[in-house]
């Protein structure tokens, strides 16, 4: 018997081995975008969010299908997948000693590289989920399958900017996003994006991002001054309901939803120097406000107008920034009346230096961005390229704004496109355009079939005076 016992016991089954366990790291930074070929992406991608890995499946950069095969059994296993053709420096981090190779050309590289190699699936105590989000363009890729793997949740994304097509799950923002491209990029701009997508703060008309996606069709006046265009020449309601009405002639000829707008102008060029001796009226922010609060809540966007006189644009752009926090609110200036301090309004056409214009587009863009605020519309005003000095200058590098030089010359049909054609000559990049209709000064008046027919892209903003 007690050679039987002795004998049984050499028969026991040996102990399965333990599984494999993989470990996962946050991202150095809340928001990191990742560029590179496919193999560098798939490499960076493990780097960003595992510490290590007993285990890594490969594949061949130039076989798609079986890094299709390779990212399912990666997710599955809770695995960083790579690419041959070197995969070597990745590997010897994660401290990989075993490798699953799939597909022909993965496996001549394992066969080669002195490693442990698997044709099986071995036992791996997978990562738990976590408070990580990865974007990305292609939910096929090596990269989103590592990202898969890691734990981190992966949003398909049909536009790099998340201002257009939010992602869900930024509510509340998670504690690390990676993109993966570089159309995503660079990370500080995208993180600005994130919160303002986190927000969920609409324009009117939809979406956090001005243009493309909508063109706007204004009205332009001062409250109660008939004489100095169409939106003085009624109250709020009927402003509205006028706006609107005139939006809707440009719906069936335009290629993108028309939104109602007040171009309202705040500060008004002076024949008297008033008691700050500027030669500019400036209405009170709560002279304005009920216009803008209607404006929001009827789904009309305000741009507030300055003529500043001898006054500076920044200075008079300031008394307005309660208003101007408001999401549907942006802003004009009109070098018209800019004027120089020996200058009076109505006897020459004013002009300013763009580095004045670039200020205020400096201060606008960090309200927007503080603020957390959908993209914010910065209007110039020009008929003559003399009333910008420097134009090629012109700031249109901040995200947070969409910048918008406006056509205002008025008169026969072809005096108001030779201005149109002078002005586009040499325009600054970056800029999109816009037209003015004068109900009174041209001859005859453009329609809408005739406004949006005015190329070489059509504007994307038409005001009315």
């Amino acid at each position: 018997m007690a050679v039987l016992a002795v004998l049984l016991a050499g028969c026991t089954a040996s102990p399965p081995p333990p599984p494999l366990t993989p470990q996962v790291s946050d991202p150095a930074f809340a928001v990191t975008v990742l560029d590179g070929d496919p193999a560098a992406l798939a490499a960076d991608t493990s780097t960003t969010l595992f510490a290590s890995s007993p285990l890594a499946v490969l594949a061949a950069a130039d076989d798609p299908d079986a890094q299709a095969r390779a990212g399912e059994r990666a997710t599955r296993l809770g695995v960083p997948l790579l690419l041959t053709p070197d995969p070597s420096a990745e590997l010897d981090r994660l401290g990989a000693s075993t490798v699953l190779p799939v597909g022909a050309g993965a496996q001549e590289w394992a066969a080669a590289s002195g490693r442990t190699v698997t044709a099986d699936d071995p036992e791996v105590t997978a990562p738990a989920d976590r408070d990580v989000l990865v974007l990305t363009d292609d939910p096929a890729s090596p990269a989103a399958a590592t990202a898969r793997a890691s734990g981190a949740r992966v949003e398909t994304v049909t536009d790099p900017d998340p201002r257009v097509a939010p992602p869900p799950g930024l509510d509340p923002r998670p504690a690390h996003v990676v993109a993966l491209g570089g159309g995503f990029g660079p990370a500080e701009r995208l993180s600005a994006r994130l919160d303002v997508a986190a927000t969920g703060t609409t324009l009117p008309g939809g979406g956090q991002v001005l243009f493309p996606g909508r063109r706007m069709v204004a009205l332009y006046g001062h409250p109660g001054v008939p004489a100095l265009g169409v939106l003085g020449e009624q109250g709020i309601p009927e402003s509205i309901a006028r706006a609107q009405a005139l939006a809707a002639e440009y719906d069936p000829v335009s290629d993108e939803p028309v939104v109602p707008a007040f171009e309202l102008i705040s500060t008004v060029a002076d024949a008297g120097p008033g008691p700050d001796g500027d030669f500019s009226s400036e209405a009170d922010v709560e002279f304005l406000r009920p216009w803008v609060d209607a404006a929001r809540e009827a789904g009309v966007y305000v741009v507030l107008d300055l003529q500043p006189g001898r006054a500076d644009f920044l200075t008079q752009a300031q008394r307005y920034a309660d208003l101007l926090a408001q999401p549907h609110v942006g802003l004009a200036l009109d070098p018209e009346w800019r004027l120089g301090p020996d200058q009076r309004p109505s006897q020459q056409i004013g002009t300013v230096d763009v580095g004045e214009i670039n200020a205020v587009a400096t201060w606008l863009a960090d309200l927007t961005r503080d603020g957390a605020l959908p993209q914010k519309l910065l209007l110039v005003h020009q008929f003559r390229l003399s009333m910008i000095q420097g134009r090629e200058r012109l700031d249109t590098s901040r995200d947070e704004l969409a910048v918008l030089l406006h056509a205002d010359g008025f008169g026969v049909p072809e005096e108001k496109l030779g201005t149109w054609a002078a002005l586009h000559d040499g325009e600054p990049a970056g800029v999109v355009w816009g037209w003015k209709n004068f109900y009174d000064e041209d001859a005859p008046m453009f329609t809408p079939e005739q406004t949006l027919r005015v190329g070489p892209v059509p504007p994307v903003f038409v005001s009315f005076q």
